[in-house]
């Protein structure tokens, strides 16, 4: 008998009720290259931002960010995160990843996609929350989510040609209008015998890169004959998924994140890239933003930091709880938007509702003279649905709700 006749007996029961433990959801992950200031000590930029290693700040850290170039794409984020805080927010909670820059926009992205097994590129935000103390759960990759590796996937010889007695140049036309385009190459061979003076077949020699249209094929050369006729061909162009889109839902799903994604502007470009992707966890966002840069020049620059500056502003007004949607919000600290989308609010056949009605976001200008515009004056987010094919599931805020309260959940009952 261990309990006293007459006395007291103390026990500690576990079972009264416990305060959940909150999850963060607004920490910012920035993964793409930086650029050094001119002026800084390169060995000071290497310490603050190891290549492929995820590093913890505030968007207000100075000393940091000041060994950045002022005018690259990343401190062009972080500002733009900034400017969309709101009463009594100093600064948003960032983690960021540099990693090289490649040789060519195709090198640059592969380096952000990374590797699962190396931690490399994106894959370094999945360790985070062990490293760092917090795991980013607003994913950004401003710059490097609009490109789309379309390539020459097939060269059709239609008609052999005749009375050429060279062998004629193929040339490439078309191919969209990507900046980074690159025109795939090929050659003709001539055939033998009875077919001497005819093209035999047709050989692709590089596939080219980021093309987004069809593409024309001609014919030049093919010798000196005055009756010679040049062959004709048709190419096949393969419209290939964003390298960065496709490989970001598998670091979302593990790390319970969501990411803002830059689609390319206009109805049949976004459309286009649109199809290629499918994730409850992709927020797309079109078209880019105009800015100020610092010697006073108008620059265009991706609107998606700008998304997630609302989407950390909305979070702190609700107790750091991301139930609230991001729709119908300013954004400040731009001077326009890159094109702009006719948007109505009754009438569904204008390109802004075109665009939302193919799960895109959107940002729209106000006119006071109109009634049917969505604010007086300023710019505006519109945007409420992810890339997901689930309609339940389409609405970035359920996505995030349901992570917020699963990821509560867990952090509540370790105290059990």
């Amino acid at each position: 008998m261990t309990d006293p006749v007459f006395g007291i007996t103390i026990r500690r029961d576990a079972n009264e009720a416990a305060v959940p433990s909150n999850a963060l959801m607004s920490v910012v992950g920035i993964c793409m290259p930086f650029a050094k200031a001119p002026t800084a000590l390169q060995a000071a930029f290497d310490a603050a931002f190891p290549v492929d290693v995820a590093v913890r700040l505030n968007s207000n850290d100075t000393t940091k960010l000041a060994l950045c170039d002022p005018d690259s794409l990343f401190v062009d984020a972080v500002e733009g995160i900034n400017a969309q805080l709101g009463p009594y927010q100093v600064a948003a909670q960032l983690v960021v990843n540099r990693v090289a820059e490649g040789a060519d926009i195709a090198a640059t992205i592969a380096n952000i996609v990374g590797s699962s097994v190396t931690g490399a590129g994106i894959h370094a935000f999945v360790n985070a929350g062990a490293d760092l103390g917090v795991y980013p759960r607003l994913i950004l990759a401003p710059g490097y989510t609009t490109q789309q590796f379309g390539a020459l996937t097939g060269l059709t010889l239609t008609t052999q040609g005749t009375n050429m007695t060279a062998a004629p140049a193929v040339e490439f036309t078309g191919g969209g209008a990507d900046p980074n385009k690159v025109l795939p190459t090929a050659h003709a061979v001539m055939g033998t015998g009875p077919e001497a003076q005819k093209v035999a077949s047709l050989v692709i020699d590089t596939p080219g890169a980021y093309l987004s249209a069809p593409l024309n094929v001609s014919f030049s050369g093919g010798g000196v004959d005055a009756g010679k006729v040049l062959p004709t061909a048709t190419a096949s162009v393969e419209e290939l998924a964003n390298a960065v889109c496709a490989a970001l839902p598998e670091v979302l799903n593990k790390i319970l994140a969501v990411a803002i994604v830059d689609g390319p502007n206009g109805l049949a470009a976004f459309t286009q890239w649109r199809e290629t992707l499918s994730s409850d966890r992709l927020i797309p966002v079109t078209p880019g933003i105009k800015r100020l840069d610092a010697s006073g020049d108008v620059v265009t620059r991706p609107a998606a930091p700008r998304v997630a500056g609302v989407a950390v502003r909305r979070d702190y007004e609700n107790d750091g709880r991301p139930f609230r949607s991001w729709a119908n919000q300013a954004l400040y600290g731009i001077v326009g938007p890159e094109q702009n989308y006719r948007f109505s609010l009754t009438d569904g056949s204008t390109e802004g509702q075109e665009i939302l009605a193919a799960q895109g976001g959107i940002i729209a200008r106000g006119d006071s003279g109109d009634d049917f515009a969505i604010a007086d004056g300023g710019f505006v987010y519109i945007g409420t649905d992810n890339l997901s094919d689930q309609t339940i599931w389409q609405q970035y805020h359920k996505v995030r709700g349901r992570d917020f309260i699963e990821l509560t959940c867990l952090r509540t009952l370790r105290q059990f």
